[in-house]
């Protein structure tokens, strides 16, 4: 299942290398740094897959199978779309290692999914936007978190519900959660 989720999030990842395109540079074009309201996108993987498998490593593995899709599709980042997976999938991780991978509710998708988004900034600053401007870098943190939050966190765990409610996911605790009361 975790590979599934993976596979198929890359496929929405190589969508978002292009579809990003246009808000990003209207975004970046209206403040600098504000473009990191378009990456929560390619954070989703490791949420959901986190918040489906609910085992230690489900989120890496999912980011990073998603980021590996992509780079061998022709990201435009090449190899380092992988490395931002990995990057990504470990600040979902650790959130979902910071509850003891027993608590599942939207808190908690909204903040592995702002932590994906932290780590995922961080990683930009240090590859993409080295001696950035402070000012820059505060914004870009701060939308990545807010994008992070919302997109992958917040949507993820809405995603993850519908999923379960369709039966797909009854082999899953996030899925029997899901189903009505017999």
């Amino acid at each position: 299942m975790a590979a599934v989720i993976g596979v198929a999030a890359g496929f929405v990842f190589l969508a978002w290398n292009f579809g990003y395109q246009l808000p990003g540079a209207f975004l970046e074009a209206s403040l600098p740094g504000l473009q990191g309201l378009v990456n929560g996108v390619w954070l989703f993987a490791g949420v959901l897959g986190g918040i489906i498998i609910r085992k230690p490593g489900a989120a890496v593995f999912t980011e990073v199978v998603a980021a590996m899709v992509s780079a061998l599709a022709g990201a435009q980042w090449g190899p380092l779309t992988i490395e931002s997976g990995l990057v990504q999938g470990l600040g979902a991780e650790l959130v979902l290692l910071a509850v003891l991978y027993a608590r599942w509710n939207i808190g908690v998708a909204v903040a592995a999914g702002a932590a994906a988004g932290l780590f995922g900034a961080v990683n930009d600053l240090i590859f993409w936007y080295a001696g950035s401007a402070p000012a820059f870098a505060g914004i870009y943190v701060l939308t990545s978190l807010i994008s992070g939050g919302a997109i992958a966190g917040a949507l993820s765990w809405v995603l993850a519900r519908a999923i379960a409610r369709t039966g797909a996911l009854s082999r899953f605790a996030a899925g029997r959660e899901a189903q009505p009361a017999a």
